[in-house]
């Protein structure tokens, strides 16, 4: 069950710790279809391809989404607990905060890149301190892709010693997205 937020939701529950998406799959669909779709039923079930009528019974609780709807459902109920406004007024603070954000990542096991032409295997947790415009660019961050190439960007960062090496980009890293944490 960890596994379900991904990396955007823990960015999310991290930087707006305030900001919980709700558990129950009535209150999630109601949200969404409130605050993303502007209460319009019928631009929900088409957004899902679904119809409304399933839209209203996910809400009244007589049916529960499954598979790819309920995962769906749950990443749009967290991208709904924050505005644009609030994540916009978060990245600015953040990024004044300068080299040294005091936000942290911890990647699991960052597995598998290419150093002189062979591969590499690091077996322990990478820790990575995030700068303010790393920091800033998780709390404007819109989507699952959009956080892991900032987190890709932080362990290049990491692996090329700050900036005064060069060699190592994000696409370089290959790690487990689920075993991930912000703090």
């Amino acid at each position: 069950m960890a596994g379900f937020k991904g990396m955007f939701g823990r960015v999310r529950e991290a930087l707006f710790p305030s900001r919980k998406a709700p558990v129950q799959s009535t209150t999630q669909a109601e949200h969404v279809r409130e605050r993303k779709y502007d209460g319009n039923t019928k631009a929900m079930a088409t957004a899902y391809g679904v119809a409304p009528r399933t839209v209203l019974r996910w809400i009244d609780g007589t049916r529960r989404p499954k598979g790819a709807d309920a995962e769906r459902l749950r990443r749009d109920a967290l991208d709904v607990q924050t505005t644009e406004r609030g994540r916009e007024r978060k990245a600015k603070q953040l990024a004044k905060l300068g080299a040294r954000s005091g936000i942290t990542a911890r990647v699991g096991r960052t597995r598998t890149f290419d150093i002189q032409g062979s591969d590499a295997v690091r077996a322990r947790d990478i820790h990575l301190s995030l700068s303010g415009d790393q920091a800033a660019a998780l709390a404007l961050a819109e989507d699952e892709g959009e956080v892991r190439k900032i987190i890709g960007e932080a362990l290049a960062d990491y692996f090329n010693g700050g900036g005064g090496y060069a060699g190592f980009t994000p696409d370089d890293f290959e790690y487990d997205f689920d075993d991930f944490d912000l703090t």
